[in-house]
């Protein structure tokens, strides 16, 4: 099939299959899944310069119906989302900042590549032994509820920051908590957005779970809620910059939002902990592919 705007013949079966498997990602993780769909597009011939703008399309229309779904399942926390969205964007601004601040030294691709490894890595490795360790409690001691931590303390202290504003997220089961702590996850996540390029869904996952203690279930779903506003607002700049084959988008949402349904109901059939041990892989797979690229470009040698 031919794609004029790209300039490009690529089998749409193919286009649809990356949609698809990134689709059931999106659902069940509430990750965007550029990490994985850029490559993927990258080796189907998709020239670069469309592979983002293209992927953040597709990526909107999947998350806008993984998040139906969660929305209706009730595993998304609005007003969570829409406090965070404030922090997301202000970090996205400072990563920008910090990306020009590099450049000036001429160390972006080697450093901030490498700080990605890193950051991947440590999620990788904490959140597998973390879900682990979970698990084994609910054996040992015959936990009933649906979602368990393997540790317990830090998100109760964040939960316990006495600093006004305070707000209310019923949906996640929190009476009452500090703005600030809300504020800087968006804040976080918008940093590394901004300083990466990434849609930041397998930080933002992690840190509403471990850092203000959201259900892993919400946790998914609210960061779906995010992804629509922050991958919605990427895909206009880069439509606007002549970057997005609407048509290789529209083609890729056939099997996302497929697969995008799929992951998201599949959450109902599994615990907290197993959802966040399964999640774990991700991250390790991510730090390969971006190790393989350094050492490829020859940004590190051994």
């Amino acid at each position: 099939m031919e794609f004029p705007v790209a300039g490009v013949t690529i089998n749409p079966f193919l286009l649809a299959a990356v949609g698809f498997f990134v689709g059931v990602l999106g659902g069940f993780f509430g990750v965007g899944g550029g990490f994985i769909a850029g490559p993927m597009m990258i080796l189907l011939g998709v020239p670069t310069n469309f592979v983002v703008g293209t992927d953040l399309a597709h990526m909107t229309g999947k998350s806008i119906v993984a998040a139906r779904r969660h929305r209706a399942l009730g595993h998304i926390d609005i007003k969570l989302g829409v406090v965070m969205v404030a922090g997301t964007v202000v970090g996205v601004e400072i990563g920008a900042r910090v990306i020009e601040a590099l450049k000036d030294v001429g160390a972006v691709d080697v450093v901030i590549k490498s700080v990605y490894v890193v950051i991947l890595l440590l999620i990788g490795v904490f959140t597998a032994w973390e879900s682990l360790r979970a698990l084994r409690m609910r054996r040992t001691e015959h936990l009933p509820v649906k979602d368990a931590l393997g540790f317990k303390g830090f998100h109760r202290q964040m939960q316990g920051i006495r600093l006004p504003p305070y707000v209310s997220l019923p949906a996640s089961g929190i009476q009452s908590i500090s703005i600030w702590p809300v504020l800087g996850v968006g804040l976080i996540t918008g940093l590394l957005a901004g300083t990466l390029g990434v849609g930041g869904g397998f930080i933002r996952m992690p840190l509403l779970v471990y850092v203000l203690g959201i259900p892993t279930h919400v946790a998914i779903g609210t960061d779906l809620f995010e992804i629509v506003i922050s991958a919605g607002f990427g895909t206009i700049t880069h439509a606007l910059k002549g970057n997005v084959d609407i048509l290789m988008a529209l083609v890729m949402q056939t099997g996302a939002a497929l697969g995008a349904q799929i992951g998201a109901v599949s959450t109902r059939f599994f615990v907290g902990p197993r959802i966040r041990f399964v999640f774990s892989f991700l991250p390790f797979l991510g730090a390969i592919m971006m190790i393989v690229e350094l050492v490829s470009k020859g940004g590190v040698r051994f």
